[in-house]
């Protein structure tokens, strides 16, 4: 699907998974919550500046690689939120695999091999996590350029400086105005998520400040 369009997001199998089974009141309120929070996220990943402006590829996997960054961002800050954070984030991982599944059975993989796929996706989306985590952990300032190009960017058209410190600016920006959230808002899914054309401009100066 390209960016920008409207995601189906959650795939048919998902919406069955998810209505496999009659959970209690508590556990329906947030896998809805869950559903709500991973909708807005993959709208907010596809946004068409990433791919047009940014350089991310415009394929399954540089899509992929921006809902995981999403996804990741979101469960950094549910982490503080103490239990219930957790059993959300919970809810977005099986989202977002839930999803993956329904993206590869829908573009021909077999039943057979749909497992190992997934597993291989899963396993680089925490390497993915772990790499973000690192970079956004390390001391203020410390880069970010080279984790996305090694992730986001790997196998495309090598993107400017520009486009790179862009993307990430707006990882930054997008991680505080997470942190900015309440704890309340947090485990509401009540997430608002800053506007990528701010980052884009801001690397677009500084660049041409230094030129």
């Amino acid at each position: 699907m390209r960016p920008g369009r409207q995601s189906r997001s959650l795939g048919v199998r998902a919406r069955r998974w998810l209505r496999g089974f009659r959970p209690d009141p508590a556990e329906r309120a947030r896998r809805e919550i869950a559903e709500r929070v991973y909708r807005d996220l993959v709208k907010q990943a596809r946004t068409p500046l990433f791919y047009r402006d940014l350089g991310v590829p415009d394929t399954p996997e540089g899509r992929f690689e921006m809902v995981g960054l999403h996804v990741a961002l979101v469960v950094r800050r549910l982490r503080f939120t103490g239990e219930p954070g957790r059993a959300l984030a919970q809810e977005l991982f099986d989202l977002l695999f839930a999803d993956v599944d329904e993206g590869l059975r829908h573009i021909g993989i077999g039943e057979l091999s749909v497992g190992k796929h997934v597993k291989r996706l899963a396993g680089y989306f925490y390497a993915r996590l772990r790499a973000l985590d690192d970079a956004l952990d390390a001391a203020p300032g410390a880069p970010l350029a080279p984790t996305l190009r090694t992730n986001v960017y790997h196998g495309a058209l090598p993107p400017s400086e520009s486009q790179v410190a862009a993307l990430a600016s707006y990882l930054v920006a997008a991680e505080a105005a997470l942190r900015a959230h309440t704890t309340v808002s947090m485990l509401a899914g009540d997430i608002a998520w800053v506007p990528p054309e701010a980052a884009r401009d801001q690397a677009e100066y500084e660049n041409s400040e230094g030129s």
